[in-house]
């Protein structure tokens, strides 16, 4: 149902540096590019995600209770993400593990511009 989901920055270029490598590590590279807005993703594949200037002009702000959340293959996937994440500007929101009962495991972070993300895995429980 979801085609893409865009998050708003009011730094393209340092935007673009972290996600470029969260998208490596997922396989997939940018798929379009304009001035203002950058989407990662695979044609005719998942979810792609975006980044962008808001187009009124104004500060692009965190959505309260927004979050992307960036399906992995396996729990090491995770990880590397998170760290990924972490020694390139992003910062913590919870450790990479296990959450609940039933094999969802996942790690939580933020990209440069406050943008909250997850990466997860659900384990056959």
């Amino acid at each position: 149902m979801i085609g893409y989901v865009t998050l708003g920055t009011n730094d393209l270029p340092r935007a673009a540096a972290f996600y470029d490598l969260l998208a490596a590590e997922l396989g997939i590279g940018r798929m379009m590019e304009e001035e203002t807005f950058i989407a990662w993703g695979a044609p005719g594949g998942g979810a792609g995600i975006g980044l962008t200037k808001p187009w009124d002009g104004k500060a692009a702000t965190v959505g309260n209770g927004v979050m992307v959340a960036l399906e992995a293959k396996d729990r090491a996937q995770v990880g590397r993400l998170y760290e990924i994440a972490l020694a390139h500007g992003g910062t913590d929101e919870g450790a990479p593990g296990p959450r609940g009962e039933g094999g969802f495991y996942a790690a939580y972070f933020r990209d440069p511009d406050g943008n909250k993300l997850n990466a997860f895995v659900m384990e056959q429980a």
